[in-house]
């Protein structure tokens, strides 16, 4: 009797030290997804004027080493002149001023398959009662590993 709670304690000692092994055979993922513009079909680029009415293509590649899994696209005023962190060139921008009937678009899409390369296409249409004026366009793209990068861009809403 006396010899059960000693196999006890010893089979409970070496399943914690099964299970704290962390050799799974996969590496870390320890890199961030790559997003990008700067190339022929990237829109829009830094100081592109979009005009109210019309429909564009809003395009970035994206890619990651691992898998990618979302992607957001994020339009909104930047009438009071704030920056992001990563923000791609500067252009001149218009008075400060406040927002009436600001266009405003974030959406967020998921990425199927586990793919490491995807392209962005999202087509929108600039709604002709929006305000004119400074805007910023960003995109974020998230990977399977949670890691995430992005872009944004000035653009502008003109009549």
């Amino acid at each position: 009797m006396k010899f059960i709670p000693k196999y006890f304690y010893f089979l409970f000692f070496a399943l914690i030290l099964a299970s704290c092994s962390s050799d799974d055979g996969v590496g870390k993922d320890e890199e961030k997804p790559a997003i990008s513009i700067n190339y022929n079909e990237g829109f829009p680029q830094a100081c592109e004027q979009l005009v109210r009415g019309e429909t564009y293509n809003f395009r970035a590649q994206v890619t990651d080493n691992v898998a990618l899994a979302s992607y957001s696209l994020d339009i909104h005023h930047n009438f009071d002149h704030h920056t992001h962190d990563d923000q791609a060139g500067e252009c001149d921008l218009e008075e400060k001023k406040d927002a009436v009937n600001p266009m405003i678009f974030i959406e967020n899409y998921t990425i199927e398959g586990g793919v490491t390369s995807y392209e962005i296409n999202i087509s929108i249409t600039i709604p002709d009662d929006v305000d004119t004026g400074d805007y910023h366009c960003s995109y974020s793209v998230t990977d399977e590993t949670g890691w995430q990068s992005r872009t944004s861009v000035d653009i502008k809403i003109v009549e």
